[in-house]
């Protein structure tokens, strides 16, 4: 379940997915297979080798990029998601989510 983000926020982010941009999108988020962790960000890019490459500078794997055929997209969840949005200064992502 998501909440914390609102429509402008998302059609801001599909808007950037669709240009080829790497777009960051971060909300509260519960699911019961991450007990300890109550947001996520979702890293999107349509143009999929950018992704792959965005994953590889981050160290992440990228066989876990969603390739969902509009919007695909990494989900970064936990200590690593707190680390990325802190080296790409998104410091209102930060901030808003109590990530600081």
């Amino acid at each position: 379940m998501a909440f914390g983000v609102n429509k402008e926020e998302l059609n801001a982010w599909k808007e950037a997915v669709s240009r080829g941009e790497i777009a960051y999108l971060t909300h509260y988020w519960l699911d019961p297979r991450f007990p300890g962790s109550k947001t996520v960000t979702k890293v999107g890019c349509a143009d999929l080798a950018r992704l792959r490459d965005w994953c590889l500078k981050h160290e992440l794997n990228p066989d876990y990029i969603h390739r969902r055929s509009v919007f695909p997209h990494f989900d970064l969840i936990g200590p690593k998601q707190r680390e990325i949005l802190l080296q790409e200064q998104l410091w209102d992502q930060l901030e808003r989510f109590h990530m600081l």
